[in-house]
């Protein structure tokens, strides 16, 4: 006689499960690529035309976008209440890289570690608890006010007018992410108004040009995913 076992799991969708993983690895590697500041050829010409220097970015909003990419097509396929789940649930790579972070930056480096390499690691992981703070707190308030739109959006749209949803959705949370993020991370310490005018402007018109196109090839992904068998 063969013993079954009946699994009483419930099943993830292939996509949901496959975004997931995707979306914890946006999470970690968004504050890494944040050390560097880019700048985005025609783009950086916007700043100056209305009194600004020239536009750039920090790298991790290509990240950031991913994320809100990855979290808007979760909400297209799986519903609001899911891509919120998904969103709180990557508090948890978030924090614990941080405390990684934290943790490997207290130990001592090996004798024979050349110096300048561990200065430049250090230089690049040492983030200050205000941009941590400020980092955990835009990525929060800002996703979730993402979700929030975009499904918000589809209620009164249907299935009609994804690029738009996306567009505006993911430029409206940038706007939060930037004014949350950079007056936590900055405020007292210089004068930001110029900073903030820069990067929302930047970011929202990164967001209107690449969040649509990426969001379209995510749920076409999701869905033969999830019409495999």
């Amino acid at each position: 006689m063969t013993d079954q076992t009946t699994s009483t799991s419930p099943a993830i969708p292939r996509s949901l499960f496959a975004f997931a993983i995707f979306y914890g690895g946006m999470v970690c590697i968004a504050g890494v690529l944040g050390n560097k500041q880019v700048a985005l050829g025609p783009l950086s010409a916007i700043g100056p035309l209305v009194g600004l220097g020239p536009l750039a970015v920090e790298a991790g909003i290509f990240a950031f976008l991913m994320l809100v990419v990855t979290s808007s097509s979760v909400a297209e396929l799986h519903g609001r209440a899911t891509a919120n789940r998904l969103v709180l649930i990557g508090f948890v790579p978030l924090i614990v890289s941080l405390l990684l972070s934290v943790a490997v930056l207290g130990l001592p480096a090996a004798h024979d570690m050349d110096p300048a390499r561990l200065s430049a690691f250090e230089t690049i992981m040492g983030g200050t608890p205000r941009i941590w703070l400020g980092g955990i707190l835009a990525y929060g308030l800002s996703t979730l006010l993402n979700v929030s739109i975009f499904a918000r959006l589809k209620g009164q749209e249907g299935e009609k007018l994804l690029w738009l949803r996306s567009a505006v959705a993911s430029a409206l949370s940038q706007i939060v992410d930037t004014l949350i993020f950079i007056s936590v991370a900055f405020y007292g310490v210089f004068p930001i108004g110029e900073l903030l005018l820069g990067q929302m402007m930047a970011k929202v018109v990164l967001s209107i040009i690449l969040v649509p196109p990426f969001i379209y090839g995510f749920v076409a992904l999701g869905r033969r995913l999830d019409s495999q068998y």
